[in-house]
């Protein structure tokens, strides 16, 4: 277990590394995935203070989607993302993918919210 913790951790690291680099100031997309939900969040690393956040264990997602570890539950956090983030002035931002590969679950939110309005 430790050693699957150690590889996760490094890869979350390499990506996060070529991210700072690439940023030029824009605020990072952060996404996390677990088996039972999904949650993304607009942070910027500046300052420090997260500017937007969603995930599927807000009542009114929670309410509407079959689950929250599905394609359309990320597709729904994408939208729900990107609007509050174009609410809070954010159109271009980095997409911290984590540690998590782009396929499946991660892709249909960042598709989602590119259709939401951020540019990425």
């Amino acid at each position: 277990m430790a050693q699957y913790q150690d590889a996760t951790e490094r890869r979350k690291a390499r990506v996060r590394r070529a991210l700072r680099s690439t940023a030029n100031g824009r605020p990072r997309l952060s996404v996390h995935r677990s088996s039972k939900h999904i949650y993304a969040q607009i942070i910027d690393d500046a300052r420090g203070v997260t500017l937007a956040a969603a995930s599927t264990l807000e009542k009114t997602l929670r309410d509407s989607l079959k689950t929250g570890a599905d394609i359309a539950a990320a597709e729904a956090i994408g939208k729900l993302v990107a609007e509050r983030a174009v609410a809070a002035g954010v159109k271009d931002v980095v997409f911290d993918r984590g540690a998590f590969i782009y396929h499946g679950r991660v892709k249909a939110l960042a598709e989602a919210a590119r259709e939401g309005g951020l540019n990425f």
